[in-house]
């Protein structure tokens, strides 16, 4: 007899996942029970879908009905991206808000002080506790001014690190191509990121659009949890390899970020931080009002994170 059976199928933790892949020229189908890229030739490439955090798709892959719904069911975010992923076009859906976390995140940016509090931990989680001393009384907008000048610190001085050149941030996101090598790496490596942070925001219930600092964007949220993480990973990586000229430097840096994110621990981290930023409102959970109607059937405990659906 099996005193302990193994537990039903599910989501795997955001924090125990190979962080990303890329598909180009291919199609993604489910053949034989197993999610894989097929490519003209009738080639099969196995792709462990619920062991990857987000699958990005490149022009020239297809995605079948069967492969989007597998994607859904173990949890692994679809990005539709464009060539090496300087631009995202659209993106799936594989868990998302749970009514009480998306409550409390809404009351924490709808509410002027709250809203500020999280802001402030986000600076804090960024720059320090030095700068955080510096800050009680400030608004967003001198935040803001704050981050802008060290921001712009932190680029000239990890370009002049890795030796290689740097005439400031400027992207077009209408012609990505028309940027230089270090903006082009950039925006790659970001990309990557910004796929993460918005994979672990709904992977613990939360909503990528309801933003502290950025605002108005589908994924202002994902913007916010990005940039507490963006200069210890994926920024000096785009720099060192964008000083190196290789020829295939957007490809290349995918790749180095891949490695970076394994190193840094950076997916066990993700879900933690975002907790903590949250948590410096100083309020909880909203809990079900007393009218409240409950759901009809009860699920049972999954094993993947909060915001993965059953």
């Amino acid at each position: 007899m099996i005193n302990n059976p193994l537990p039903k199928l599910g989501a795997i933790p955001i924090k125990d996942r190979m962080t990303f892949a890329y598909v180009q020229k291919g199609e993604l189908d489910v053949l034989d029970g197993t999610f894989v890229q097929v490519d003209s030739t009738g080639i099969r490439k196995h792709i462990p879908v619920g062991g990857v955090c987000c699958i990005m798709l490149e022009p020239g892959s297809r995605v079948s009905h069967a492969a989007v719904a597998l994607a859904a069911r173990v949890g692994t975010l679809l990005l539709w991206v464009g060539e090496s992923g300087v631009r995202l076009y659209a993106a799936g859906q594989p868990g998302g808000a749970r009514a009480d976390r998306l409550l409390y995140q809404a009351k924490l940016a709808l509410d002027k002080e709250l809203r500020l509090k999280v802001a402030r931990k986000m600076y804090e989680f960024r720059f320090g506790e030095e700068i955080g001393k510096k800050i009680p009384n400030y608004s967003i907008e001198q935040l803001r001014g704050i981050e802008g000048a060290r921001v712009r610190s932190f680029y000239s001085q990890l370009a002049k690190a890795t030796g290689g050149s740097w005439n400031g941030r400027k992207y077009d996101h209408k012609d990505p191509l028309k940027a230089d090598l270090p903006n082009r790496c950039i925006s790659s490596a970001t990309a990557c990121l910004y796929g993460l942070s918005e994979a672990a925001i709904l992977a613990a219930g939360y909503s990528p659009a309801i933003g502290f600092i950025h605002t108005g964007k589908p994924k202002s949220f994902a913007y916010d949890i990005a940039d507490m993480f963006k200069f210890e990973t994926v920024v000096p990586v785009a720099l060192k390899i964008s000083a190196q000229f290789p020829e295939d430097a957007e490809g290349e840096t995918r790749r180095a970020c891949r490695d970076i994110f394994r190193e840094t621990k950076l997916l066990k981290r993700l879900i933690p931080s975002i907790e903590e930023v949250l948590a410096a409102g100083g309020i909880d959970i909203p809990p079900p009002e007393e009218d409240q109607v409950g759901p009809a059937f009860e699920e049972e405990d999954g094993i993947g994170d909060i915001g993965h659906r059953s």
